[in-house]
């Protein structure tokens, strides 16, 4: 076997110059609970653009083959020193097959099956994966595997977290992503109550015809009518927000409360004592967040992130959102992707500019092999 293998790297200096490019680098050997992947299929999710680009002036940067060099800005540059200096793999998850193995047997039996990973440098040709956390698809293709992990374990992540708080609905927004419809398709067969805001009216007849009853445009001049409606509905007073900046976990809250309050029967300073609460798992717009006092003292904003919740979720509940996964990734978790686009094709100026603006339904596939 080849010594070597391309892989894609990303490295930020102190003076805020960031390259990112696809080099040779040595063929890993897994360690004893760990198989080895020729990679053939990986999405390009906003998790790996945080590291990949960040916030760096792509529209200014100079392209080669196989290269990009561009400019940080401030605050972004300050704000990842921990990271100056360092030439780091990317890629969280994706799919191939198992080449090699260590000297357990879990990582034995899976040698010469194709398998989803989350080794963390799958935007490469060869990459090691820990066999516990390789999840096998059989006959199907590795583009139908590369998106096994990240969305349809972070959806189901959302129905899980909701169960646990209490509630019984959920707000998602962004819904007519890759993931709001993976949403969509695991409430309507759990039962969860989900209102799905979107920001143009072709998303909102996806969803609907994907059997979506509450769609909301925040577009529409009377999107915050339509959300108290839903909201009064479903009784969703818990939310997730993919895009962070702006006024969007704003507006939740602020509908959460003035249904809350329409059902109070007389008047407090504080507010409604209805607990309101909204997630923000994704920065999608980097501006900051904008809060207004405009729903009491009952509330909260926090971060949603997977690997905490799938620790505080314990092993059992784990091992059957990963048995739920590989049973529906056909269905309720299959993945579109808008394009393919080799190691080389993903660092040309137009491809990168397209999948970096993260626009819903256009998301990318990797195919580090061609």
């Amino acid at each position: 076997m080849t010594e070597t293998g391309k892989q894609l790297f990303t490295t930020l200096d102190a003076n805020g110059t960031l390259t990112v490019e696809v080099s040779e680098a040595p063929v890993p050997t897994p360690g004893p609970s760990q198989v080895l992947v020729k990679m053939e299929a990986a999405p390009i999710n906003p998790s790996d653009l945080a590291l990949l680009f960040s916030a760096a002036d792509l529209e200014n940067a100079e392209y080669s083959p196989g290269k990009i060099v561009a400019q940080m800005p401030e605050p972004f540059l300050s704000g990842q020193k921990g990271r100056h200096g360092q030439r780091l793999p990317v890629g969280n998850e994706g799919a191939g097959t198992v080449i090699a193995a260590g000297d357990s047997d879990m990582a034995k039996a899976l040698v010469g099956q194709r398998v989803a990973c989350v080794p963390g440098n799958a935007f490469g040709q060869y990459c090691v994966a820990e066999a516990m956390m390789c999840l096998p698809i059989g006959d199907l293709t590795s583009a139908q595997g590369a998106s096994a992990f990240v969305n349809p374990m972070t959806a189901l992540g959302f129905v899980e977290t909701a169960k646990m708080e209490g509630h019984e609905a959920i707000i998602h927004l962004a819904a007519a992503s890759n993931l709001g419809q993976m949403l969509n398709r695991i409430c309507r067969e759990d039962g969860m109550k989900l209102v799905n805001i979107v920001r143009k009216p072709e998303q909102a007849e996806l969803l609907k015809s994907q059997g979506a009853e509450h769609v909301v445009n925040s577009s529409d001049p009377d999107f915050m009518k339509q959300l108290r409606a839903a909201i009064d509905a479903t009784g969703a007073f818990l939310g997730f927000d993919p895009i962070g900046g702006g006024t969007n976990t704003d507006a939740c809250l602020k509908a959460m409360e003035q249904v809350a309050a329409s059902r109070m029967s007389e008047y407090s300073r504080y507010g409604s004592n209805q607990d309101k609460k909204m997630y923000m798992y994704g920065r999608l717009d980097l501006s900051p967040t904008i809060l207004t006092p405009s729903y009491g003292l009952q509330w909260t904003v926090s971060g949603w992130l997977l690997t905490p919740f799938l620790q505080k979720a314990g092993m059992e509940t784990v091992v059957r959102m990963r048995q739920r996964v590989q049973a529906g990734l056909t269905t309720t978790f299959a993945s579109q992707y808008k394009a393919h686009v080799t190691l080389e094709q993903m660092l040309e100026k137009d491809a990168a500019l397209d999948y970096r603006a993260m626009r819903t339904g256009e998301k990318y596939l990797v195919t580090p092999w061609g």
